[in-house]
């Protein structure tokens, strides 16, 4: 898809970390921007900092787990820009826990944030984007998709899914003029991995080290110039590791035991439950 100033994205999980930087390196492309986020608090001084910068923008403190708040944005959107070329879904929830003591509703509210309202709102923008015969879907998925870590159930479930529904709703709509792209980053210098590496009072292990916020904005941006199917963004090559994976489930296991992905995770929900008493 050709980059253009004017066209409009759509971004979910705009305001805080990854967010802010996809927000900002939008705003150097001349979009128009639709930021969502919940609850929102950072979204009013976010959109002011790239109206700044002569960028339209429409912000929305929409709960996505709402059917009826994902279809009042995209209209909005619809009425207020008059199209939706970019759609870019970022939004994402994480609960770190032994999975037996995870809520239903905590489950719930994962498999919602991260997988329901990407595949919705995809719904919602595909009839404008098929009539012009152009637009384009991304998805932020995470290694965590890819290699199912412990204590991420839902979270790696959710996000192994969006790399699935990309790969068929690109076969699906290409030829039509509609492309998908999903974005796979490792540990990301923003948002869920600093809590996380905070929590666990560690870094990721060193094959898993976080890269930039900046990195995946890029890769964001490739991937709508290049059209390509997907990007894993690591700060090491990591790419061989998941074939062999995907060769050897069993090899893969042994593979992310040595590497130290489990135990960081499970420092992770260790320490939460020595600070919550439980």
């Amino acid at each position: 898809m050709k980059i253009e100033p004017g066209q409009t994205v759509l971004l979910t999980g705009a305001s805080g970390g990854l967010g802010t930087v996809m927000t900002r390196a939008f705003a150097e492309c001349g979009f128009r921007q639709a930021l969502v986020a919940f609850p929102g608090i950072e979204l009013e001084d976010l959109a002011s900092a790239v109206r700044d910068r002569g960028t339209e923008v429409l912000t929305f403190a929409s709960d996505l787990q709402d059917p009826e708040q994902r279809r009042h944005v995209v209209r909005e959107v619809q009425h207020r820009f008059g199209k939706i070329d970019i759609l870019v879904n970022n939004a994402g929830v994480e609960y770190n826990s032994f999975y037996h003591e995870l809520s239903e509703a905590r489950i719930n509210e994962v498999l919602n944030v991260n997988l329901t309202a990407a595949m919705i709102l995809s719904r919602l923008v595909l009839p404008g984007m098929l009539e012009r015969k152009q637009g384009h879907i991304i998805s932020i998925s995470s290694l965590a998709g890819k290699s199912g870590p412990a204590f991420q159930e839902p979270y790696a479930a959710s996000k192994a899914a969006l790399v699935a529904f990309t790969m068929s709703l690109r076969a699906t709509y290409r030829e039509l003029g509609v492309s998908a792209s999903v974005v796979v980053p490792g540990f990301v210098e923003a948002g869920i991995y600093s809590r996380l590496k905070q929590t666990a009072g560690r870094p990721a292990p060193r094959l898993l080290g976080a890269c930039s916020p900046e990195r995946v904005a890029q890769a964001v941006l490739r991937a709508l110039r290049r059209d390509v199917s997907e990007i894993i963004v690591n700060r090491y090559p990591i790419r061989p590791v998941l074939m062999l994976t995907a060769l050897s489930p069993s090899l893969g296991a042994w593979l992310s035991s040595k590497f130290g992905t489990n135990e960081f995770f499970r420092a992770a929900v260790l320490a939460q439950k020595r600070e919550s008493g439980s």
